[in-house]
């Protein structure tokens, strides 16, 4: 059986946290050993993916106020906060020993994650693309990436979570919206501390992690420092990862819409400007349904608590992907609900509510 190196310094600044992992990547070549690295980062900090625009995603007051570093992975997905309640595992393999499509290397490295969830007691489940759920919530989330001659899944095991910072450190267009996101999280999201009442044990979770790695990838884990070459191209990461030019490059656009807060579930905002006044819709949608919306603006509306009423009516509605039928559908959904609710908008018509919905269902 082919061994996989066990690299686990425990707790760590943030910095080398996420520079561990890339200098294994930056040094491998093709025959190695895979190798999995955990660790804990003895502070707190903001992690962005590759193709953020920290200006546009991430509250950098808030992180500067708060001595909150901001650190760019060399791996796609969004910002997140992250602490020492957190212990990440980071999968660096040969590529050549890895799946080659990027979804069949989330379930292949899923499989030994799940299962240590489960031999904890927690009944946790993958949730495609790249997402852990237990009974509908998010327990988790994974990233993926070539690095040089490696293929990259990194991931966590969630002991606790910190919200109330998360919603903090993240850019948003208003406190209201902020609002949204923290109770967004609160309703779609746990953690280990959660479900089982306490946190385990962080030796606890890697013997069971690691055993489940042998029975699930067929590989013998053994324990490993860093090898010379490692130890060289982790002084280059370290560097770079400081770089001024590396975290605030320019023009990454996140393409999602919105904020994710689980697989499928979204919090996002689109404004539209009618002839009657600006609408704002805050959105939390759920597999393409919206589960709550929330409208504000500078338009008038008559009875004053229409706009509730008419959003509490909308929950439940199917939104629209991108077909043209769809749109129209909600359209009618709209239109048919503002009549029966006996609204008087001047100058807002359904169709300025729906043109409000798709800015923010389709924004890049």
């Amino acid at each position: 059986m082919k061994r996989i190196r066990v690299i686990d310094p425990g707790f760590v600044t943030p910095l080398e946290s996420m520079a561990i992992f890339h200098a294994v990547a930056e040094a491998m070549e093709p025959d190695d050993d895979p190798v999995v690295t955990l660790v804990n980062p003895t502070q707190p900090f903001v992690s962005v993916g590759l193709h953020q625009d920290i200006d546009l995603e991430v509250d950098t007051a808030y992180c500067e106020l708060h001595g909150l570093p901001v650190i760019r992975r060399d791996v796609g997905g969004g910002a997140v906060y992250l602490n020492r309640d957190q212990m990440f595992f980071h999968f660096v393999y040969p590529y050549k020993m890895a799946p080659a499509r990027v979804e069949a290397i989330y379930s292949h490295f899923m499989a030994p994650v799940l299962a240590t969830y489960q031999a904890l007691g927690v009944p946790a489940v993958f949730r495609p693309v790249n997402d852990i759920h237990v009974n509908g919530r998010k327990i988790g989330g994974t990233g993926s990436a070539r690095i040089n001659n490696a293929t990259v899944m990194v991931g966590s095991f969630m002991f606790d979570f910190d919200m109330d910072t998360m919603a903090q450190c993240l850019k948003v267009s208003s406190e209201k919206f902020r609002d949204k996101l923290r109770q967004g999280m609160r309703d779609y999201m746990t953690t280990l501390t959660q479900e089982l009442g306490q946190p385990p044990e962080r030796d606890d979770v890697k013997r069971l992690f690691l055993k489940a790695i042998q029975e699930h990838l067929e590989v013998k884990p053994e324990e490993s420092g860093l090898t010379a070459a490692e130890q060289e191209a982790l002084v280059g990461v370290r560097a770079l990862l400081q770089d001024p030019e590396w975290v605030h490059q320019k023009g990454r656009r996140l393409v999602s819409t919105g904020v994710k807060i689980s697989a499928g579930t979204y919090l996002v905002e689109g404004v539209h400007k009618a002839k009657g006044g600006l609408i704002r819709a805050r959105m939390l949608t759920r597999d393409s349904v919206l589960e709550d919306v929330e409208f504000s603006g500078d338009f008038t509306v008559l009875p004053a608590d229409g706009i509730e009423r008419l959003a509490e009516r909308l929950r439940g509605a199917t939104l629209p992907v991108s077909a043209e039928g769809d749109a129209a559908k909600l359209q009618g959904h709209i239109a048919h609900e503002m009549t029966a609710l006996g609204l008087d908008m001047p100058g807002v018509e359904a169709k300025d509510l729906l043109a409000a919905f798709m800015h923010g269902l389709h924004r890049e």
